[in-house]
């Protein structure tokens, strides 16, 4: 393969993953990380450095509109935050420790757990589930949005605001550590443990995923594990998929938004299992 051959390729991989990935929260790593390495046969720790920078590509490119749509939920994002920038720079360095194999079982492992969570989810009630939560009041953290899909205003208050801080230390650890964005743990964690809507979330989770990346991106960069000849073309697909994805949240259906994200995060997990287990 030509070097110019392969930039296009890595760039039109890396504009699906992007698509995908704003329109399911994902940030685009968990996929382009998996392709590179299947089929591209890119090595995993120079995979994970190009899809932090793609990561925080992601979120730049799909994240003002979520905003400006309201699906987003800034106060929520910024409280968040607290747990993901600190579980990421941990991620990172402890990704400078471990085989590359058990990279690859760690994210098959993830990915599987999150799309089984997210199949085996009640549909949701027509009335809040949960108690009031006191720390949500006190910091404003509900909001409200219109849902184009059903032509209905949603409101919603967030639920055990400071389980979902624990959680989302774990998931920055988990983006340190891959290069994912941990989308796949975050969207989870919004839905079913602070019990947001399914769009809030994953709008919620791609203006996150950038500042998560930034946070462990300069310890990759140190160790010389983010190559530009990859990394260059993995920013500017993934830039132009999220900016085409982020046009489609709102007017799709939530039940579609769920059932892709289960499916696209099922197949991937086996991939990423069997390479690791046949390293």
């Amino acid at each position: 393969m030509t070097p110019l051959l392969f930039v296009l390729v890595v760039a039109a991989i890396s504009f699906g993953a992007g698509f995908l990935g704003s329109l399911l929260g994902l940030g685009g790593g968990m996929i382009v990380v998996p392709a590179l390495t299947l089929l591209l046969h890119i090595d995993i720790r120079l995979a994970i450095g190009a899809s932090i920078i793609s990561v925080i590509a992601t979120s730049s490119g799909a994240a003002a509109a979520y905003v400006r749509d309201r699906l987003a939920n800034l106060r929520v994002a910024m409280f968040l935050e607290l747990g993901t920038t600190s579980g990421a720079i941990t991620g990172a360095w402890i990704a400078g420790l471990l085989h590359p194999r058990w990279l690859y079982i760690l994210f098959g492992s993830i990915l599987g757990y999150s799309a089984l969570a997210m199949f085996r989810r009640k549909r949701p009630k027509p009335h809040p589930t949960h108690a009031p939560s006191a720390l949500a009041h006190r910091l404003n953290l509900g909001g409200s949005y219109f849902d184009d899909a059903h032509g209905e205003e949603v409101v919603y208050e967030p639920a055990r605001p400071m389980l979902g801080l624990g959680l989302m230390y774990i998931a920055g650890i988990v983006s340190g550590l891959l290069g994912i964005g941990s989308g796949a743990l975050k969207v989870p964690a919004m839905d079913l443990a602070m019990e947001l809507p399914i769009k809030v979330s994953t709008a919620t989770s791609n203006f996150m995923i950038g500042v998560t990346a930034a946070a462990s991106a300069g310890l990759y960069f140190s160790r010389g594990q983010i190559d530009p000849f990859i990394a260059a073309p993995v920013a500017i697909g993934v830039v132009a998929g999220a900016f085409l994805g982020s046009k489609f949240l709102a007017r799709i259906s939530r039940r579609a938004v769920r059932t892709t994200f289960v499916i696209v995060l099922l197949l991937v997990s086996l991939q990423m299992l069997v390479r690791g287990v046949w390293w």
